[in-house]
């Protein structure tokens, strides 16, 4: 089938508006926020509802035509850029928040809307939705990747908050993952299979999610050490002793640097913890004296907290905003973060691991992460025309995936897998891998939705794989 006739077709079942081939708009949809080879697809498309994503997806399926789901594009693996080109299916027009429903803790939404855009809504019935990776992503997006971040620790990732997802399959069947009970010990766990599934099982439609009751108070700090070590000895010491801490992300003394650069802040420079509790008042204030006595223990140089709301939320956008003050800083060069993930009593030893490796790359960095669940990155800036750059680059990314993955640790905490960390699949998850290859064969036989992606199939998706994945080329 030829672009023309494809798009013909396409507009058969979708409004000519909603249909096109304009080349900056395909530019827009073939990259994401990451480091990846851009590459375009052939037509991009906008439904509004799901009877219109099952018609496209019924074309692409009988004329073997590859399709990407879309949300904003602000991914770190690769995950929306379509390698096989096709179809990239934007879901910015379905955006509605369908219903809240405040007595149950739940909200039903389309995957165009933004974390930011629900948040905003909900605090109108004194709730929130507690999953925050920082960018202002769409929540459709947030589910296909398991989406994590800063409050984690406390209130879970993505895979936790999702009840029920109405997902369109490869062929345009229309399915449910769940339902709206609390629990449930019926049949398999969908939910679970398809949070987190990267677009290669379906496009989600319409998602049911759980969310949280405002708390009474809310308190943030910063506590600054001599050492990664010392503050990262602390996070381990403040979690065994179970304290209920909201948020503790881990920011070294480079990073700091960096983020009294960018934010115009004159934050201590060493390594530093960014915490905030949640609670009552009398609960929360007996659970910071707790944690102050333990960072004393550690060394701790100084700790300041931050009670008014303005300074509050200038410490998180601080912390959200690091990656781009790294990337301000260093014009030129081009951002790689690792994202392992290592159990508890493993994350002082793997965070010292990675600062030496990084210290003998010579390339410009620094370390922060959601520590509190063991999840750490490590943020490289890369000239992308320098091989040996490159080559350091990829050689520390695998030499830290592999050191987690030999302490019961991930290649991926959060950031996903796309095409960056494809790779690591099978050493990962050894037999279980083709279990997963079976179920993508079964749900998408014709091997559409999101190929070379996260799952591999076929020789002809690794060496194409292997041609766009930018910097493992270059090893």
């Amino acid at each position: 089938m030829t672009t023309k006739q494809l798009v013909e077709k396409l507009k058969q079942i979708l409004p000519e508006k909603n249909v096109s081939t304009n080349e900056n708009l395909r530019q827009l949809h073939g990259t994401d926020e990451s480091y990846h080879k851009e590459s375009l697809p052939d037509v991009v498309v906008f439904p509004e509802n799901r009877n219109q994503v099952s018609e496209i997806m019924k074309i692409a399926n009988k004329n073997h035509v590859p399709v990407v789901p879309f949300g904003l594009g602000t991914s770190l693996e690769g995950h929306v850029i379509p390698y096989h080109n096709g179809i990239s299916i934007d879901f910015s027009l379905m955006n509605k928040i369908i219903e809240i429903k405040e007595d149950d803790f739940l909200v039903r939404v389309e995957p165009g809307v933004t974390r930011t855009q629900l948040n905003k809504e909900l605090k109108k019935y004194g709730l929130f939705f507690s999953v925050d990776p920082g960018a202002d992503a769409t929540l459709g997006g947030m589910a296909a990747t398991n989406a994590s971040g800063t409050t984690a620790v406390k209130y879970g990732v993505m895979r936790d908050q999702v009840r029920n997802l109405e997902v369109v399959l490869a062929d345009g069947t229309i399915i449910e993952t769940g339902n709206q009970a609390a629990k449930s010990a019926s049949g398999l766990h969908l939910n679970g299979l398809f949070t987190g599934s990267e677009g290669i099982l379906g496009c989600f439609t319409e998602l049911t999610l759980k969310v949280h009751g405002i708390p009474e108070h809310v308190l943030a700090a910063r506590a600054s050490f001599p050492s990664i070590n010392d503050a990262t000895e602390a996070v381990v010491s403040i979690l065994q002793a179970g304290i209920p801490v909201a948020r503790i992300e881990l920011v070294d003394e480079a990073s700091i640097h960096q983020v009294n650069i960018h934010s115009e802040t004159d934050y201590y420079v060493g390594p530093t913890l960014f915490m905030e509790f949640h609670g009552n008042e009398a609960g929360l204030n007996e659970d910071v004296e707790f944690m102050k006595a333990i960072v004393q223990e550690h060394q701790c140089q100084e700790i300041i907290f931050e009670k008014d709301n303005h300074e509050r939320q200038k410490l998180w956008e601080a912390r959200h905003n690091l990656a781009y003050a790294f990337i301000h800083g260093y014009p030129g060069r081009k951002s790689m973060g690792t994202d392992v993930c290592v159990p508890i009593s493993e994350l002082a030893n793997a965070i010292m691991y990675a600062r030496e490796n990084l210290d003998i790359t010579g390339l410009p960095g620094g370390i922060v992460g959601h520590v509190g669940d063991g999840n750490f990155h490590v943020l490289l800036m890369i000239d992308m025309d320098n091989e040996e750059e490159l080559k350091k680059a990829n050689r520390f990314n695998e030499q830290l995936v592999m050191y987690a993955l030999k302490r019961g640790g991930t290649c991926t905490g959060e950031h996903g897998v796309g095409i960056g960390k494809l790779k690591y699949q099978e050493k990962e998850h050894g037999e279980s891998y083709k279990v997963m290859q079976q179920i993508k064969k079964v749900l998408d036989p014709n091997n559409i939705l999101n190929k070379g992606k996260l799952i591999k199939i076929d020789e002809e998706e690794i060496i194409i794989s292997e041609k766009s994945h930018s910097l493992d080329n270059k090893i």
